[in-house]
């Protein structure tokens, strides 16, 4: 009797097994989307190398908005829905969730060797904490604790706009040439480094270029402006318990917070102040924290 974990982003879906306690780590592998039709021909492929017998329940976590057991990835074609998972593995119960949702259920499963710290703080053992993903988006979870389990309500904050700063006018003007909302993910995420980059030096380069260059104009505007819109998020939600950091973009930019001043626009906010600089922030990099937190919300909520 397993319990199957997904964790589907727009280029690549993780899946793993449970084994009714949390994730069986070997069982997990990585596919891409490219290779599979939908999803459920992509589960059947991972069931039938995997043989793990009856899956009694199914959760997955999804790159994009979730409503009444449907899901559109944000940067993929590909709809999920709950019921078409459900006949293609014969799981009883079967949760969609967003794919940060799933990662801050893992908070509390994480390996000491998969969490950095990175600004210190004192946090409250009992506040809420907010896990911020940076990767080809942008969006948050809170993890709150209720009655000895983990609460995550829904969120899509990575589309609300970018904070207000005078010195960001003329890039705001900018970005809003592809994405007239100016969301967040417009310029916190992988493909937001290169548009930050393009505006500041001209050149159109992959993050991962940019990164291997270091230039510094470009990467204190990335950290100043993940400073200003951590600070309204923690604020919004009253994250005592901690910032966290996760996804492909937050590894590659974790390194520079502190030298650029992460913290010079994250701390000020006037009589709240001493309230931001109690938050500490750290870095996940463990790749199967999705799949953990859905293991999780498995044995709290679908056993």
């Amino acid at each position: 009797m397993s319990g199957l974990l997904v964790d589907l982003g727009g280029t690549s879906c993780r899946v793993g097994l449970s084994d009714g306690t949390g994730l069986r780590p070997e069982t997990a592998r990585s596919f891409a989307n490219a290779d599979f039709a939908s999803l459920p021909d992509l589960l059947t492929t991972y069931l039938d190398t995997q043989r793990p017998g009856p899956v009694t329940a199914l959760c997955a976590g999804v790159a994009g908005p979730v409503r009444n057991g449907t899901a559109q990835l944000t940067n993929h074609a590909w709809h999920i829905e709950a019921k078409s998972l459900a006949r293609a593995t014969g799981a009883a119960r079967v949760h969609l969730m967003n794919d940060l949702q799933a990662q801050a259920h893992a908070l509390d499963d994480l390996d000491a060797d998969s969490v950095t710290p990175l600004i210190p703080g004192r946090p409250d053992p009992k506040g809420p904490r907010l896990v911020l993903g940076l990767g080809t988006g942008c969006n948050i979870a809170v993890a709150h604790r209720v009655d000895g389990r983990l609460f995550v309500p829904p969120s899509e904050s990575g589309h609300t706009t970018l904070p207000d700063a005078p010195g960001f006018r003329a890039l705001y003007d900018a970005l809003r040439g592809e994405a007239a909302h100016l969301p967040l993910e417009a310029a916190l995420s992988g493909p937001g480094l290169t548009r930050l980059h393009a505006f500041y030096t001209g050149e159109t380069l992959t993050p991962a270029e940019i990164m291997a260059l270091e230039p510094r104009k470009t990467l204190q505007a990335f950290v100043s402006l993940l400073g200003l819109a951590a600070s309204n998020l923690c604020l919004s939600h009253m994250a005592t318990g901690g910032l966290y950091l996760i996804g492909g973009t937050a590894r590659a930019i974790a390194p520079h917070l502190k030298p650029l001043g992460f913290a010079d626009t994250f701390h000020p906010r006037g009589p709240y102040s001493d309230i931001l600089a109690a938050i500490p922030v750290t870095l996940i990099s463990d790749d199967n924290a999705a799949l953990r937190g859905c293991a999780r919300y498995i044995v709290q909520y679908l056993k």
